[in-house]
């Protein structure tokens, strides 16, 4: 006959067992959750992309020319760049100026402050060319350009 004590041990074995086996489950069907919700969020940005984000511009201080930017190029006030906290550098993209319908394309060179709403810094002959250099800043759509397009 098995002892009480042998009988106690097995069933502690057995609970244990079906409680870390649950444990396992459900962190499998966490990640699976997180997953699909990654795979939707990120479907969202990919349509998101192709009609543009508005945000808001601002252009580049003059104290910042010649300094080096996040790729190792220096800023240089005449040519059309811009930074932006997320996009890959070398990024084309579009900037539509939403007040006034003046478009340019940069190219991301650097890396600003993450902020609450899409930011994006432009040069200042961008900022020049969408009509708001004096102004600060301004609203505008935020256009990323295929690789095939630039």
């Amino acid at each position: 006959m098995v002892s009480a004590l042998r009988k106690g041990r097995l069933a502690i074995l057995i609970i244990l067992c079906q409680a870390f086996f649950q444990i396992q489950t459900l962190s499998l069907q966490a990640e699976e959750i997180a997953a699909k919700e990654t795979s939707d969020k990120e479907a969202a940005v990919a349509a998101a992309a192709d009609e543009g984000v508005t945000g808001t511009a601002s252009y580049y201080a003059k104290r910042y020319h010649g300094r080096r930017t996040t790729s190792g190029k220096r800023y240089d006030p005449k040519k059309l760049t811009a930074a932006h906290p997320t996009l890959p550098l070398g990024t084309k993209v579009k900037v539509v100026n939403l007040t006034n319908d003046r478009e340019v394309t940069v190219t991301i060179t650097d890396r600003c402050r993450k902020r609450v709403n899409h930011f994006i810094d432009l040069s200042r002959e961008a900022a020049r060319r969408l009509g708001f250099l004096g102004k600060g800043v301004t609203q505008v759509r935020i256009i990323t350009l295929d690789e095939t397009a630039s």
